[in-house]
This record gives C-alpha cells, sequence and structure tokens, in this order.
C-alpha cells in the first residue's frame, strides 16, 4: 500500500469501472479494488497485473483480489480472483492505479514550528514546507529548496538551494547539494490506445544516515518499492538514479553515472564517471565500474568493469589492443597498396 504520508486514496473501484473501454471483465465484475500492487506483493483488494509470460508462475500463485492479464493468460489466473482480459494489461493498471492514488499536492505550507523538531533547525528565506513534513534537530535548509507534504527529515542534515524533495525519508547527517531533486516520479510508460501512457510511482526514496547526494543529481521514487540509497553512499554532481534501485552502503558515483531502474548495487561498488548501468542488473559488493563504462550484464562481486559493453577489465583490454592492432595493420596495407 502506497505510503499515505505522501499519497491521497480515493474511494474504491468496482473491477467493471476499472476495466472501462481497454478491458473484459471475465468474472468478479463487482469486487471492489482499494490499491494496487505488484502479483507477488498484491492483497485480496488489490489489482495486479500480468505482462510478461515469463512471470506466469507468480499469476497463479498471486493473492490478489483482481488481475488483468492478456487474453491467452486469463485461464492461468487464480480461481479465487477477479480476471480483467485487455490487450493494454500495463496501461489498465496504471489507470486504475492512478484513480486510487495521487501525491498530495504541494500547495498549503507548513508552520515552522509544526515542521522543526525544536529552535536549533534553520530556515533559509524562500523554502516551502509541506504538510506533515518534520525537520529533525541541528538541520539546515538552504533558500528556496522545497521540502514536500510527509517528508521526513534526520538530524543535522544539509539541504542546499533550490533542492526539492518529495515522497522521501532522509536520515541523520545527510547533505544534499543544490539542484538535487530526490523521490520525483521515475520514469515508466506503458503502450496504450491512447499511445504511450505514464504508469504512476507510488513508492518513495529512503536515503540512509550520512549519505551524500551532489548538485543536480536526481534520485526517483519507486514505482512501489522503495529506491534505497544505503548508509555512507557519495554521490556526485548530475547523477541519474532510476525507480526501485537499491543501492548499498559506503558506495562512490562519479559525476554523470546512470543507474536504470530496479538495479540492485552490493556495498562498496565505484563508478566512474559517466558510467552506465541498465536495468534489473546486479552489480556484486566491491566491484569497480570503470569510466564511461556501459554495463548490460550482472557484475561479479569484486571485479572490474570497463568498456561498452562493459566487460571484465583484463578482457576489455585485451579487446581494445587487438582491434588497435587490426586497424593499424589496415592502415599501413592500404598505404603499401598506395605506393
Amino acid at each position: 500500500m502506497p505510503d499515505r504520508r505522501f499519497f491521497a486514496q480515493a474511494q474504491p473501484l468496482t473491477v467493471a469501472v476499472a476495466a472501462a473501454d481497454w478491458g473484459e471483465v471475465v468474472r468478479g465484475g463487482e469486487a471492489l479494488l482499494t490499491g494496487v500492487a505488484p502479483l507477488d506483493a498484491a492483497g485480496p483488494g488489490d489489482l495486479a497485473f500480468l505482462s510478461d509470460r515469463r512471470l506466469a508462475p507468480r499469476l497463479e500463485v498471486t493473492g490478489a483480489g483482481a488481475v488483468v492479464v492478456a487474453p491467452e493468460m486469463a485461464d492461468r489466473a487464480p480461481a479465487g480472483a477477479a480476471v480483467i482480459v485487455s490487450r493494454f494489461p500495463q496501461a489498465l493498471w496504471a489507470r486504475t492505479a492512478g484513480r486510487l492514488f495521487q501525491p498530495l499536492p504541494a500547495l498549503e505550507a507548513a508552520r515552522l514550528e509544526e515542521v522543526c523538531e525544536d529552535d536549533s533547525v534553520r530556515i533559509a528565506p524562500g523554502v516551502f514546507l509541506g504538510q506533515g513534513a518534520r525537520i529533525g534537530r541541528g538541520s539546515v535548509v538552504g533558500p528556496g529548496a522545497v521540502i514536500g507534504p510527509g517528508v521526513q527529515i534526520g538530524r543535522d542534515a544539509r539541504i542546499g538551494a533550490h533542492a526539492s524533495l518529495f515522497c522521501a525519508l532522509i536520515g541523520d547527517r545527510v547533505t544534499l547539494l543544490s539542484g538535487a531533486r530526490i523521490g520525483e516520479a521515475g520514469f515508466g510508460a506503458a503502450p496504450s490506445p491512447a499511445g504511450p501512457m505514464d504508469v504512476p510511482q507510488l513508492g518513495r526514496v529512503v536515503l540512509q544516515d550520512h549519505v551524500t547526494v551532489g548538485a543536480n543529481t536526481c534520485i526517483d521514487r519507486g514505482a512501489y518499492d522503495d529506491t534505497v540509497i544505503g548508509e555512507g553512499t557519495k554521490i556526485d554532481n548530475m547523477v541519474q538514479i532510476g525507480h526501485n534501485c537499491r543501492i548499498g552502503r559506503f558506495c562512490l558515483m562519479a559525476a554523470h553515472t546512470g543507474i536504470s531502474g530496479s538495479v540492485t548495487v552490493g556495498d562498496g561498488v565505484m563508478f566512474g564517471g559517466r558510467a552506465g548501468v541498465g536495468d534489473h542488473i546486479t552489480i556484486g559488493a566491491g566491484a569497480r565500474i570503470a569510466a564511461g563504462a556501459g554495463v548490460l550484464a550482472d557484475v561479479p562481486a569484486g571485479e572490474t568493469w570497463s568498456g561498452y559493453p562493459a566487460k571484465p577489465l583484463r578482457q576489455s583490454l585485451r579487446e581494445a589492443v587487438w582491434l588497435a592492432k587490426q586497424a593499424q595493420g589496415k592502415t599501413r596495407s592500404g598505404t603499401e597498396g598506395h605506393g
């Protein structure tokens, strides 16, 4: 269930209403939906969806009260669930999610005494403090920052000028430099009859103690689960971390690193500048990703990878040397021929 500190919940919908226009109810049209969830986390009042046949075993055992599936998968839904068939299962799920949950708007400011733990909290001019936000003792918030509704900030934190925080839980002694964007919606789109549609992002961002986030870095909130940055991790300027990522403790990320959604990074991993990581990849503890590397496969713990696509360092260097020799040989051959 989305965190009610950050999301408003609407009245339940019937399965028939959720299915309107884009789907057909096979059974259970009068069942009420109070939430949405992934197949493996859904409960009796939730709508879940299946768009990837490889996840069909999860459909068969889901606890969801209703599921939306492609027509050919309808007979694999559990007997107790209401069933919607649609050519656009993710889009129908996303539209239902948007009907049931909306992020709380940052429209009404809270009073300082409602937000600040005590008088040691310092708030610069032009700061917006949302309803239900809380800032711990000794923290400093720079000019023009936006602390969204429900955001929780620990003690001795430093929030830079014009940083913005939404749907976020921030630990003690966290530093966010100017322009950092924490908890904006992650990038998710689903095909629909009207073209690509945004998938609501209903998770949070969790920054553990002693994390540093550089200027203009963006950390997206989870699509449903949380995006988590582990204790003591240091992130440079202009880094992008996508939704649902799990970054371990004491990691280092140089500028312009890009981490796609649902990536898992172990403790103590280092990223050189402009490194990029594809979605749903796991990088083991203590690994090193060289500057400019493009990681498209899981990286074992302790290894150093480089190149594009990234490979173990020695292999990447051997291939680069071989390629350079081939190019040099062809150049010489062409020159001799002209002679």
